[in-house]
């Protein structure tokens, strides 16, 4: 038996209480607010169940257990833990004393095998014509930032859309925690690590970037954008690296460039404001929205907005291509929307033509243009 097989069957054993819902693909989330009390996420929506855990000491165990599979200490001095289940499931843990009411742990399931915008389409989160306008972006080697709240969807979405990138290309991942299961051969994954108690041994993402750059990357994906490696990305982009991809919080594309600028600034590298401001503007080619919505839990892609650069006033200039309308409700209480094209055409309208690419566009012709 594998050392890996061992931790497998150990960590099944500890988190055997919510076992059941980590086998259910119906299910995205699973919430141990505290030992006695484990909430789920079903199809959008919030759902308290009987399941428990014995006690206090039965969940941080399983917490142990985990983090010793990933190779990562959570104690007193470090109560938080970033980590994932053999499955690929996310994890999020919180201990006393940074949790009053004790241990608090969440998973965030994914789809085996990553979801594919086939399935978006499925789900009603993206039309067939939006679907082949990022693919088609992707392939142009566009810079696509994926914009969203907690819980919309970015890392999914991220996986699904890197499936245009082509087979021939050297792929980078850099991720705080490895989530992403890429289907091209030739791909690098770099993890986050966490630097040990005297502070020795950790690697930033950051680090990873500018490691990542030394590796002849056709493209780099980030997982998630949260600190001064904004700035490295940005200019990396820039500088050559085009086709990057990575996602954000924020609430609309205008924020999400703001909130881009505004990482760019923590950077060690000391810049004016202006100058955040035109690189972000320069870089990125396109925000990709993503909404939850309460009322009926539902996850879609809102709007696809391509950035113009700066106006004469210096504020971003932003040019929406795909919205989606909303039209009430259905009998059964969902909602009735739909992602439309605006009648805008990206700045790049022709160059699916000028690079051969016209026996792809079946379903987007509207949002192209012959030279």
């Amino acid at each position: 038996m594998t050392l890996e097989a061992i931790f497998e069957a150990s960590i099944d054993y500890f988190l055997s209480p919510i076992g059941e819902f980590l086998t259910d693909d119906s299910i995205t989330e699973v919430m141990v607010n505290r030992f006695d009390q484990v909430y789920i996420e079903r199809g959008g929506r919030l759902i308290e169940t009987d399941a428990r855990f014995e006690s206090e000491d039965a969940l941080l165990t399983a917490v142990h257990n985990v983090a010793q599979w990933v190779g990562r200490d959570i104690n007193q001095e470090r109560p938080i833990l970033d980590a994932r289940l053999p499955d690929g499931s996310r994890v999020h843990a919180i201990i006393p004393p940074g949790c009053r009411n004790g241990t608090c742990l969440t998973i965030r399931r994914f789809k085996r095998g990553g979801l594919t915008l086939d399935d978006l389409i499925q789900y009603g989160s993206i039309s067939p014509s939006a679907r082949e306008f990022l693919e088609l972006s992707v392939r142009l080697h566009k810079n696509i930032i994926i914009s969203g709240g907690t819980g919309t969807g970015k890392t999914s979405l991220l996986g699904a859309v890197t499936a245009a990138i082509p087979e021939v290309e050297r792929i980078v991942v850099i991720e705080e925690t490895s989530e992403l299961t890429l289907k091209q051969k030739h791909c690098i994954y770099l993890e986050v690590q966490r630097p040990d108690r005297y502070g020795r041994g950790g690697l930033t993402i950051r680090e990873l970037f500018m490691a990542s750059l030394r590796m002849r990357p056709d493209r780099i994906l980030v997982g998630e954008v949260r600190g001064g490696e904004a700035l490295d990305m940005v200019q990396s982009m820039l500088s050559g690296h085009s086709g990057s991809l990575s996602t954000v919080h924020a609430n609309n594309p205008h924020d999400a460039l703001v909130r881009l600028e505004t990482l760019s600034l923590m950077s060690d590298v000391q810049i004016p404001i202006y100058v955040a401001r035109a690189q972000v503007a320069s870089a990125i080619d396109m925000i990709v929205q993503l909404d939850r919505f309460s009322e009926d839990g539902s996850r879609r892609l809102t709007r696809i907005t391509e950035i113009e650069g700066l106006d004469e006033k210096e504020q971003y200039r932003l040019r929406d291509l795909y919205v989606c309308r909303f039209g009430g409700k259905t009998t059964a209480g969902n909602l009735i929307a739909k992602l439309e094209p605006t009648g805008q055409l990206p700045t790049f309208a022709a160059a699916p033509y000028e690079q051969g690419m016209e026996d792809s566009i079946q379903h987007s012709g509207e949002l192209w243009k012959k030279p």
